[in-house]
């Protein structure tokens, strides 16, 4: 497992883009952490790694949003489905095996439908501000 800290928003989307930049093709990140942990924050590094120009949102409401850089980024947010069969009724399969990146916010709630190779990044806000990301089933060399 691999562990960083980070302490201001500007850090976790440097992170983000460090670990943007290790990231290839059929990537899955399934993103694991409380409300405002900093999901949607890391995603907007891993974006900018990716090339891609638009503003990065929470998909809470739309589920998933698409953006197109050096490789299309799929960015998800389950926190609304039932479980593993809302999300597999979604169509994700084509994203998930696809030439693209897939991040999902909320994996938690549908880890059993990912891949094993699937790579957990948990985000814990800390007492004094702080964030402790940790990432687990990391495969892509030094970050």
């Amino acid at each position: 497992m691999l562990t960083f800290t980070t302490h201001s928003p500007e850090e976790t989307i440097a992170l983000g883009v460090r670990i943007g930049k290790k990231l290839k093709k059929g990537d899955v990140i399934a993103m694991q952490g409380t409300l405002a942990a900093g999901k949607t924050t890391i995603t907007k590094g891993i974006a900018q790694a990716l090339g891609i120009s638009e503003t990065i949102t929470s998909p809470t409401f739309c589920l998933i949003s698409e953006y197109y850089g050096k490789m299309p980024l799929y960015h998800m947010d389950v926190y609304r489905l039932e479980g593993g069969e809302d999300f597999v009724n979604l169509g994700t399969d084509d994203m998930i095996y696809g030439d693209g990146v897939s991040i999902i916010e909320w994996s938690e709630k549908i880890m059993e439908e990912l891949p094993s190779r699937t790579i957990i990044l948990r985000l814990t806000p800390q007492e004094d501000g702080s964030r402790l990301i940790e990432i687990e089933n990391w495969n892509n060399g030094e970050i």
